[in-house]
């Protein structure tokens, strides 16, 4: 067993995993699994650059992770940076914070890099599953960007596009610095109409249709998981490998779009910083149900993180 730890900085989130790995027999034990939300992504569609205080908040969550994991004595670190610094101009003062807090350097990964990681870590355990028929299309519903992988043993198309539950609330929901709560159907159908077309997009290279199983990543489909099973708080256990079906995904979508604040944020599995977010995310989760006739979602607690962690196991 080798003892590692993995991060990853997303748009809306940062995650770190402390894990004794066992390659040979295909294992991770987890030690420190956490989510800090950061929203490192704030405004980053709008501007271009990664905002002072969402730095300071994300350099907060590092140094709480770099503390961790010199408790566990991990043996090799790696730090993932996915959308938003991708995007940003000044990605460099974020290279540096990280730099002097972590010890190494965050690698700002390309879409098709982040889908293939999302791949290996939601479906490591699933290969050997009987009931679950393959190709598996993965969906990782971030918060800057949504990844699809289809493959089987090897992954056979992967595409990144822009289109997470951050970008589309901040895009279509935001007015005068203030969500619109709840959203009108011109909001609705602007939303909408930007996954029909990234769902476009991702289709010239990636085979969605030809998947049999769909299985969905991150903190919108895990919520809604937690949702669906009317979850008294948000566990893991139950989630992991749980399945919604596209009816109750539906059912939950339209809810949460005519909803308001203080419902969403009342529902006991929701965590405080998706509940601004958790519709649009919602929302691209349904369509692309819709798109590829898929009759249920298998969630899966295991996604980029773990696929990171395997990476450095090599």
């Amino acid at each position: 067993m080798t003892r590692v730890a993995a991060i990853d900085c997303g748009t809306n989130s940062i995650r770190l995993l402390v894990a004794d790995a066992d390659p040979e027999r295909g294992e991770l034990v987890d030690l420190d699994r956490r989510m800090t939300i950061v929203r490192l992504g704030q405004g980053v569609d709008r501007t271009g650059r990664l905002a002072p205080e969402a730095l300071e908040r994300t350099f907060a969550a590092c140094r709480e992770y770099a503390a961790l994991i010199k408790e566990h004595g991990a043996e090799r670190l790696r730090f993932v940076a996915t959308s938003a610094s991708r995007d940003a101009e000044n990605r460099d003062e974020f290279v540096r914070g990280v730099l002097d807090i972590l010890g190494v350097e965050p690698e700002v990964i390309s879409g098709d890099q982040e889908a293939e990681f999302s791949f290996t870590g939601a479906t490591k355990e699933l290969l050997g599953r009987d009931d679950l028929a393959k190709p598996f299309l993965v969906v990782d519903i971030g918060g800057g960007s949504t990844e699809f992988v289809v493959g089987d043993d090897h992954v056979r198309g992967a595409r990144s596009v822009d289109i997470g539950c951050v970008r589309m609330t901040e895009r279509h929901l935001v007015r005068d610095g203030v969500v619109v709560d709840p959203p009108g159907p011109e909001q609705i159908a602007a939303i909408r109409a930007d996954i029909e077309a990234a769902l476009d997009l991702a289709e010239r290279s990636v085979p969605l249709r030809e998947a049999h199983t769909l299985v969905g990543l991150a903190g919108s489909v895990t919520t809604l998981s937690a949702i669906a099973q009317d979850l008294p708080e948000y566990d893991s256990r139950a989630i992991h490998h749980s399945r919604i079906s596209h009816g109750r995904v539906r059912e939950i979508t339209e809810w949460l779009l005519r909803s308001t604040h203080a419902e969403r944020a009342a529902v006991p599995s929701m965590h405080p910083g998706r509940v601004d977010v958790i519709a649009a995310g919602a929302l691209v989760l349904l369509a692309i149900m819709e798109r590829i006739g898929a009759e249920e979602v298998v969630v899966s607690e295991h996604d980029i993180l773990d696929g990171i962690t395997w990476s450095i196991t090599r």
